[in-house]
């Protein structure tokens, strides 16, 4: 079972590797799997008289915010983040935008930690 699971995380990693660099046919084929996984749940759920629009609109929006799922998949951080600063989407972006933006914020996090010291240090000789 683990290697079955292995190869399929391998040949996951490889599709994924290749439709990364064809953004629009990646759109595409992962839209087309989107609609065919909702298509069938769908239909499974048309098989219980019980799931009305409202038992199933609802028991939907449960699901997603216990499972954090609905921010995530609906407006995601990086959207809300990039729409405020009026940043181009990830995929204008040229390597070297990605490369500075990666080193900036790996300077940061240097700040950040030397930032933490200092306050340990100081919270240190106060005691």
């Amino acid at each position: 079972m683990k290697a079955f699971l292995k190869f399929f995380d391998v040949l996951e990693d490889k599709i994924r590797f290749t439709l990364s660099k064809r953004p629009i046919l990646y759109g595409l084929i992962s839209g087309i799997g989107i609609v065919f996984f909702f298509r069938g749940v769908w239909l499974i759920a048309d098989e219980f008289s019980f799931m009305t629009g409202f038992v199933t609109f609802t028991t939907s929006v449960i699901i997603l915010l216990l499972s954090g799922a609905f921010v995530e998949h609906f407006i995601s951080e990086k959207i809300i983040a990039s729409g405020i600063k009026k940043e181009k989407k990830f995929v204008e972006k040229e390597a070297a935008e990605i490369h500075a933006e990666t080193n900036i914020l790996h300077n940061v996090q240097k700040d950040i930690q030397k930032l933490d010291k200092k306050i340990s240090d100081l919270s240190d000789t106060l005691k």
